[in-house]
């Protein structure tokens, strides 16, 4: 089984009205206007699917401040996963800070969905730092048997849009507050999992995953078997963040990471189905 743990689709009345809609999101303005910037429906994932081999996708909206775009990001996804005979899979995205998000979440768990995110502390302005923010958040998916996948980035290199400052002291500061939720950390967890090599910090990690999104335009081959090294490898998932990159990008980079092909078998789907089965729901609320 190979899953892409990573991928935005828009719902064509985003696209439509992009430009309109970013004057009030600015972080979505800046991810919209960048040079590497592309726009994808759920149609677009399968066909990509088809050409990269993957069996299955989850998929996920844009996390806008407002919790009204959110619910059509929404909408859309749940429709594609019904339509998809199983090939998606999909994520909710909500304002952590809005009113009634709880009742969002709610919702797209009853209609299938399995997590959410791709949320952005920075661009939707929350402290993934302060449990003020974020403990309803957590209770919501814990409840719910849902994980969390959460914007991070390194907080060194080069800047780019949407790259923001929240990074892997913040992200190791979350699973310290919240041991009790599954999360993955997008785009490697910006370094967070070099510092599992620390006893205390391999403790603190236990629930923090890690996804490969963007990696091909941050980092070289040897960052799969490094990560690996450090006792992190059963925790990378495989996410192409498309419609950004496909697989093919990826594949070299695992072909020339030195790693053998049980690691690489985890890494393109095994450790996502692990992540599932760590997700354990409250009795009387379904697990997909």
């Amino acid at each position: 089984m190979r899953i892409d743990a990573h991928v935005h689709v828009y719902p064509p009345e985003i696209q439509a009205d992009w430009e309109t809609i970013a004057e009030k999101e600015p972080h979505f303005g800046s991810l919209c206007s960048g040079r590497a910037h592309k726009w994808a429906t759920a149609e677009d994932v399968v066909e990509q699917m088809k050409a990269d081999g993957v069996d299955v996708s989850w998929i996920a909206g844009f996390a806008f401040r407002d919790p009204g775009l959110c619910r059509v990001c929404n909408g859309y996804v749940i429709d594609a996963v019904k339509r998809s005979n199983g090939k998606l899979k999909g994520l909710a995205v909500v304002n952590p800070l809005s009113r009634g998000f709880e009742e969002e979440i709610s919702r797209c768990r009853e209609a299938g969905l399995i997590g959410v995110g791709e949320l952005f502390p920075d661009g939707q302005v929350f402290d993934i730092t302060d449990t003020r923010q974020t403990w309803r958040l957590v209770a919501q998916c814990h409840e719910k048997g849902m994980f969390l996948l959460l914007h991070v980035a390194e907080p060194v290199g080069h800047r780019y849009p949407g790259k923001g400052e929240t990074g892997p002291k913040e992200a190791a500061e979350f699973c310290s507050n919240h041991p009790e939720v599954q999360v993955i950390f997008a785009h490697m967890g910006g370094g967070l999992w070099s510092y599992e090599t620390m006893p205390e910090m391999r403790v603190a990690l236990q629930n923090a995953w890690y996804d490969t999104a963007a990696a091909p335009y941050l980092y070289e081959p040897d960052v799969f078997a490094s990560a690996s090294a450090a006792g992190a490898g059963n925790k990378i998932l495989y996410g192409s963040d498309f419609p950004l990159l496909g697989a093919e990008r990826y594949e070299k980079m695992f072909s020339q990471s030195g790693l053998d092909e049980a690691v690489l078998a985890g890494i393109r789907g095994d450790n996502a189905a692990s992540l599932l089965e760590k997700v354990r729901p409250f009795p009387g609320v379904g697990k997909d």
